[in-house]
């Protein structure tokens, strides 16, 4: 078992709180097999609110898979504590936004995609439903305050917590 935490950097203009929108959020990962160290070419989805039954065992996890590959069936699930939004005082900077413990697998890349959410850093306003795919970036305009707001240069990195 291993514990990683996903850190979130980008540049915010005017906003604060990115994260998801709310705890039915698709969180869009690229995994890896512990034990062949194949990477999944495609993009799984895991739902910090889903439990799946894991075989041979009274457990559960959001998220379970079966390596196609080395046929290993491996698990993950959310710390729900530990997720949090990314704030205007990080900007630029690496922030850890969740924590994830991961048996038999390891995931390797985020796309947030849709269903973040940003709050304007001066007038609270709240912009739902942001579309960060493949990490590029987002606009928008904040009227109550009168200025433009948004997100850009994304990056994601994993970490051992």
């Amino acid at each position: 078992m291993v514990k990683l935490a996903l850190y979130f950097k980008a540049e915010l203009e005017n906003v604060t709180d990115v994260g998801p929108s709310n705890e039915a959020y698709e969180w869009h990962f690229k995994v890896k097999c512990n034990n062949c160290n194949e990477i999944n070419e495609n993009w799984v989805g895991v739902n910090q609110l889903a439990s799946n039954d894991i075989t041979g065992s009274r457990g559960s996890a959001n998220f379970v898979m079966r390596c196609k590959f080395c046929k290993r069936e491996a698990s993950a699930q959310f710390d729900n504590t530990s997720i949090k939004p990314y704030t205007i005082e990080n900007s630029g900077q690496f922030s850890q936004i969740a924590i994830i413990e991961c048996r038999g697998l390891e995931f390797v890349d985020f796309d947030p995609r849709t269903g973040f959410k940003a709050r304007g850093a001066e007038s609270k306003t709240i912009f739902d439903d942001i579309n960060l795919t493949l990490k590029e970036d987002w606009a928008d305009y904040d009227e109550e305050s009168g200025v433009p707001v948004g997100i850009s240069e994304i990056m994601v990195k994993f970490e051992r917590a």
